[in-house]
């Protein structure tokens, strides 16, 4: 068998290469996803690519492993960066992960490297179950580290080709696993970035291309000025980090795009502005609509399921009703559905 590997150069998918050496597979090639932003935003920092790319290459050398490096970043502009400014000036929450897996992990990558490549290999955590000839998509059982969330938009044909190693184990016992095949980057923390940032800070990504545009923080229920803002596309639904008020905690509950309003509510009333029914399109079912209608859910990646009750609207527009009121469901998020441990797909919160 002839398996592709996508390596970061961080350890999950060092860990996952190995992994697949140690199941005795042989014809193994490296694939390092090199994109325009690392080149575009390097003035904030050291170029953060080079530094992956090293280990990458390391973690070949020691395996006697050819990598390739791929360069997509034409594509990220076009695809997935554009798209998400395009969400942020409009006052919505986009889930660039979530496109930039389906659009170019295993998108473009897909059709770019040779078909002959039996199996594409990861360092996700999640799992792929082959059912009666489907793939199913099924949670880690690490529920901190789970990306099910990121990978909710693939379809049959991705999952059919993907495999996920690591998927089965916990963060832990892969930092483990490291260890003990004395990988270069064992010690290597993890990358906090979003996927096509990678080290670089989501806020100034954000300044970068969208700049600054002072506006007033404002207390919902009294209307009181309580501080400035550089800009509402700085700010997300439910927010409460960042906003540097003092007596909190604050939390975001409304913007105001026309005038460059952010509203904010005390902890002691935030609450009342929580929410319980939201309408979620278009949808994207892996394996074909659910027949029964009590789900779980999560609005935003974390650990937490919550129960929903889920109704057809028709056009791939679903109403979804929550078990208990979320205070944090922002518009351009996506909603994610589960089944106990599988993953059914999910779409964007209107």
């Amino acid at each position: 068998m002839k398996i592709a590997v996508l390596l970061s150069g961080g350890v999950d998918s060092s860990v996952a290469l190995r992994l697949a050496q140690a199941e005795g597979h042989r014809d193994i090639t490296a694939f390092y996803l090199k994109i325009w932003l690392e080149d575009e935003l390097s003035y904030l920092g050291s170029c953060p690519w080079e530094e992956d790319l090293k280990y990458a290459r390391a973690v070949c050398e020691q395996a006697r492993v050819p990598i390739e490096v791929v360069s997509l970043q034409t594509e990220y502009q076009e695809k997935i960066v554009a798209h998400v400014l395009d969400e942020l000036r409009a006052g919505r929450t986009p889930s660039p992960d979530i496109l930039c897996n389906e659009r170019i992990k295993f998108g473009l990558f897909f059709e770019k490297i040779d078909p002959s490549f039996d199996k594409i290999a990861t360092g996700h955590y999640a799992q792929i179950e082959g059912r009666d000839g489907t793939f199913l998509l099924k949670r880690s059982p690490d529920p901190v580290k789970d990306q099910t969330y990121f990978l909710s938009s693939l379809n049959q044909d991705q999952l059919r080709r993907l495999w996920f190693p690591i998927g089965h184990l916990t963060k832990r016992q892969v930092r483990k696993l490291a260890h003990e095949l004395d990988l270069p980057n064992q010690d290597r923390k993890d990358s906090q970035g979003i996927c096509f940032l990678g080290k670089i800070k989501y806020p100034e990504f954000i300044r970068y291309h969208l700049g600054e545009c002072k506006g007033d923080l404002i207390e919902l229920e009294t209307g009181q000025k309580l501080a400035g803002h550089q800009g509402y596309w700085f700010y997300t639904i439910g927010q409460r980090k960042g906003l540097g008020l003092s007596g909190g905690p604050w939390y975001v509950v409304k913007k105001d795009i026309a005038l460059n309003r952010v509203f904010v509510s005390h902890s002691d009333s935030y609450l009342k502005h929580a929410q319980q029914q939201l309408t979620v399109s278009p949808v994207h079912w892996i394996s074909g609509e659910p027949t029964q209608t009590s789900l779980q859910t999560k609005i935003r990646h974390s650990p937490h399921l919550a129960e929903c009750q889920i109704r057809s609207l028709g056009e791939k527009r679903w109403e979804v009703v929550l078990g208990e009121k979320d205070q944090g469901i922002a518009p351009g998020q996506s909603a994610i559905f589960y089944d106990g441990e599988i993953c059914l797909g999910g779409g964007v919160i209107e």
